[in-house]
This record gives structure tokens, C-alpha cells and sequence, in this order.
């Protein structure tokens, strides 16, 4: 697999400027009992294949990467490179993969596999369900 890289400023990179945003309506989530669920028709970030959205704080206790494919799939990701610093992580469009904001560029593929940089393990992905306009996706 080849990669592709994001193109990004040093500045963004050096100071770990994710590029993914998060999603505009802060409503249209919860965390509760180990799962994050997002209401699919109040996030229109998550409705085009070859998008992502990236959720935080809210109780979550951790960072999660929602990203739908271009097979219409959604993956979800540990949104914490796994190097030193622990930056988070972007979708690169049009290929199966994700990546660190940072500097030396460690990109992951859908499965969490490592395939570029210098990151010493695998990122965690976590399952995920649609269920009646819903994504379930099982935390803890």
C-alpha cells in the first residue's frame, strides 16, 4: 500500500494542529454506559463518504476519529497516535488511512495496522453499529 501524505504546514505539524474538525453540533452526541452514540442525522459531517469528524471532552474518556469511507463504512479510531506525544489523528481523503498531525507523518490504515513512520504499535480501533439513524460505538 502506498501512502499519501496530508498536506500540511511545518508550523501545523511542529505544534500538532489536527485538521480534522469537530463536529458542529455538540448536541448531536453522548457518551453513556461505554458507548459513544452519535445521532447521524444532527452530525452532517458523517453523511458523505470520504468524511470524518473527531470528538472530545463531554465525559468522553477518550479521543475518538469517526471517519465514513468511501465504501460507506464507518471506522472508528483511538484518536491518539501511538509515538511519542501521542498526537491526534487525521483522515487522508481518498485513501483507506489515517494519520498524525505531527511531524514524521505515521499513518495507519483502517484495520490500526501501522504502514509508515516511526510509531512503535498499532492505533486501537473500536467497533462500530448503526442502528435506526444511530452509530453505537462500543468505548469500554
Amino acid at each position: 500500500m502506498s501512502v499519501t501524505f496530508l498536506q500540511r504546514s511545518i508550523w501545523q505539524r511542529l505544534f500538532g494542529i489536527c485538521a480534522t474538525r469537530k463536529p458542529s453540533n455538540d448536541n448531536g452526541w453522548h457518551y453513556e454506559s461505554g458507548q459513544l452514540v452519535v445521532n447521524l442525522s444532527e452530525i452532517p459531517e458523517l453523511t458523505q463518504p470520504g468524511t470524518a469528524v473527531r470528538f472530545e471532552g463531554n465525559k468522553l474518556p477518550v479521543r475518538v476519529l469517526v471517519v465514513l469511507g468511501a465504501d460507506q463504512q464507518y471506522r472508528v479510531f483511538h484518536n491518539r497516535c501511538t509515538h511519542f506525544g501521542h498526537r491526534r489523528l487525521d483522515y487522508v481523503p481518498e485513501t483507506e488511512t489515517v494519520q498524525c498531525c505531527s511531524v514524521n507523518k505515521s499513518t495507519y490504515t483502517f484495520d490500526g495496522e501501522k504502514i509508515y513512520g516511526p510509531t512503535p504499535k498499532p492505533v486501537k480501533t473500536y467497533p462500530v453499529a448503526q442502528v435506526k439513524g444511530q452509530l453505537q460505538v462500543q468505548i469500554s
